[in-house]
């Protein structure tokens, strides 16, 4: 009996160890590697979405040998997924952009994850302004000269 609580003792305490980890976890605010200047203090853009989330997921065995990485580009194209709606056509872009990186350490491998939080945006063309209002140029009726 003693032997079999013994061995559920050290069995417990095996999968405590095997199961347990610890989380790294980092954000950063960076700027996308293509800008472009637009103005948004004036009324020329719409909020499509407010706090778009994107993740993207990692596996990494004894925390070192990449099976699949987790990356900002794969997190972006999952937020662009998970819209409802595409923005195929539209001036649309993402603005307030951050990313966090997190992993999650495990005895036998890790999981890297990426998660990229933005609003996404719609530029609007301001409305065309009126031409200007021309008025006929009339010239003075001049008399023929006098002969």
């Amino acid at each position: 009996m003693k032997t079999m609580r013994l061995l559920m003792v050290v069995g417990l305490a095996g999968a405590v160890v095997v199961l347990a980890g610890c989380a790294s976890n980092t954000t950063e605010v960076s700027s996308p590697s293509t800008q472009t200047a637009v103005n948004l203090s004036q009324n020329n853009f719409r909020v499509i979405k407010a706090g778009a989330v994107g993740t993207s997921h990692g596996f990494r065995l004894l925390g070192i040998i990449p099976f699949a990485g987790a990356n900002e580009t794969d997190a972006r194209a999952d937020l662009y997924r998970h819209l409802g709606q595409s923005l195929e056509g539209k001036s649309a872009t993402l603005a307030n952009t951050t990313y966090s990186k997190s992993t999650v350490y495990l005895i036998l491998f890790s999981v890297p994850k990426v998660t990229v939080e933005a609003d996404v945006v719609e530029y609007l063309n301001p409305a065309p302004a009126a031409p200007p209002v021309v008025s006929p140029v009339v010239s003075p009726a001049v008399p023929p000269p006098a002969h």
